[in-house]
């Protein structure tokens, strides 16, 4: 077993205990490989040990990618911050997009999103625990957000993304809370089911919250050898 293959089957194994100690099936959580700064090579080294899901930060690094790696049935998750005027490729060609935290960037991925394609799925980003230094809307914001984008077309609201301060477990349960309680708002309620958080040092609690989807980078691929990318954040 090569070393992104054990570093998966160890991550992996890493759910399925949380998801014991809490009750719940390790089906119930999807791994999100964040390949971020990693060569197209080491992502389709990872895809050849099982993984479908990966999630991008920097629009132009991933388009580069999705290019090289188009033979490959991936499917790629922006989550980075998402600027008015970076929409159309993340519209395109991406499966999923995480970083929404304004009306304004749900509209224009609703309007540029082809018809043929299937709906673009999104989560809103939300600053669960109001840091100064992080993106995302205000919790007093999503139920109004919910009411509005679930209503348009070619998206497909699926649910919410957070990233706490770290150690601040407290807030995992906080948006687990908010995540129940909005979903009544939603035009499709039962399409409201993705709890984006947890990353690989806290995904345990994540899931013990009730995460369904961590974003898992350094547990996987190791530290990043690269020098940080000069493409600014979408």
């Amino acid at each position: 077993m090569n070393q992104l293959n054990l570093a998966r089957s160890e991550v992996l194994a890493r759910i399925q205990h949380a998801c014991e100690k809490a009750n719940r099936t390790a089906e119930s959580v999807e791994l999100l490989a964040v390949s971020k700064m990693h060569p197209s090579e080491r992502l389709q080294q990872m895809y050849q040990a099982g993984q479908r899901a990966f999630g991008e930060n920097y629009i132009q690094e991933a388009l580069e990618k999705i290019d090289a790696l188009q033979h490959l049935d991936i499917e790629w998750h922006f989550i980075g911050h998402v600027q008015r005027n970076k929409t159309k490729h993340l519209a395109e060609k991406f499966a999923w997009v995480h970083g929404v935290d304004r009306l304004v960037i749900a509209q224009r991925l609703s309007q540029q999103r082809l018809n043929s394609q299937a709906p673009l799925n999104i989560c809103l980003q939300v600053n669960i625990d109001d840091q100064d230094s992080k993106d995302g809307c205000k919790v007093a914001e999503v139920a109004a957000l919910v009411q509005q984008i679930s209503l348009l077309e070619n998206i497909k609201l699926r649910g919410l993304m957070v990233i706490p301060a770290p150690e601040n477990t407290q807030a995992f349960t906080d948006a687990a809370a908010l995540f129940a309680q909005v979903k009544p708002l939603h035009a499709q309620p039962a399409e409201w089911d993705t709890l984006s958080m947890g990353m690989s040092d806290d995904l345990d609690a994540a899931i013990a919250a009730g995460s369904t989807l961590v974003r898992v980078g350094t547990a996987l691929f190791g530290q990043r050898s690269a020098v940080e990318l000069d493409t600014p954040q979408v």
